[in-house]
């Protein structure tokens, strides 16, 4: 019976999410070409709040747990672990006010409606994986947009999605680009939980009434630090977090 009502709801979603995607992308297009980028990134907020909320559609939960507020007058770097393509509309409406802008996998940048559109207008670090010089160019752009515009960077340390909530190592070369061009950056650990758990195969079937949360956990203060110091720190508190 529950894998009947996966299915079912499962539809409901995608259908959903679908048409959620092509009506965001209009608008994206018609605001950016008339109002440019800041009208433009609010359509983006709604648009992931209606990819987040919609999940109560499968029967699931959505839930943000942050202890203490973050800085408004330095950038951040969201350090996360990665288990599912549903980590980000969450991400992205939670932490909104801090124009969170994603380090993301260069094949993002043409192909899904709203979504492509908007990592290419919102200056996403597109990374060829294959192409590590031009993977740290990208990302040491964005790490000179953070500073410059006091925005936020998201960034999977893992490298890939690990649905089974199992954490693979974090790579430290990532992060360590960003506070070479942002060093007046916070360091901040998200810990992911669920979204493997709901989304463990491609996209269908997904799985109702799954539990999923957002822990926004202590800043590392990077200042004294290197690069693998800190991301071991954002590692072991993930870690501990999903333990």
């Amino acid at each position: 019976m529950k894998i009947v009502l996966d299915y079912i709801l499962s539809v409901v979603y995608l259908l959903f999410f679908g048409l959620v995607l092509v009506i965001f992308h209009g608008l994206q297009v018609f605001t950016f070409d008339l109002f440019g980028r800041p009208v433009q990134k609010v359509v983006v907020d709604w648009m992931n709040a209606c990819l987040a909320y919609g999940l109560y559609l499968t029967g699931s939960s959505i839930r943000l747990h942050q202890n203490s507020p973050l800085p408004t007058d330095r950038p951040i770097i969201f350090v996360a672990n990665h288990q599912s393509l549903f980590d980000i509309s969450a991400i992205s409406w939670f932490m909104r006010r801090h124009t969170p802008v994603f380090v993301s996998k260069i094949e993002l940048q043409h192909g899904t409606p709203a979504v492509s559109y908007n990592l290419r207008r919102s200056g996403a670090a597109l990374i060829d994986r294959t192409n590590p010089k031009q993977a740290i160019s990208e990302i040491a752009r964005l790490g000179k947009q953070i500073q410059d515009h006091c925005e936020s960077a998201v960034i999977f340390p893992e490298g890939t999605r690990s649905a089974s909530g199992q954490m693979k190592p974090f790579a430290s070369a990532g992060v360590a680009v960003l506070l070479k061009k942002a060093p007046s950056a916070l360091v901040v650990p998200i810990a992911i939980k669920g979204t493997g758990h709901f989304n463990p195969r491609k996209l269908f079937p997904l799985r109702s009434f799954t539990r999923m949360s957002w822990t926004i956990l202590p800043g590392i203060e990077p200042k004294g630090l290197t690069a693998d110091a800190v991301v071991k720190q954002a590692e072991e508190a993930i870690a501990r977090e999903l333990a």
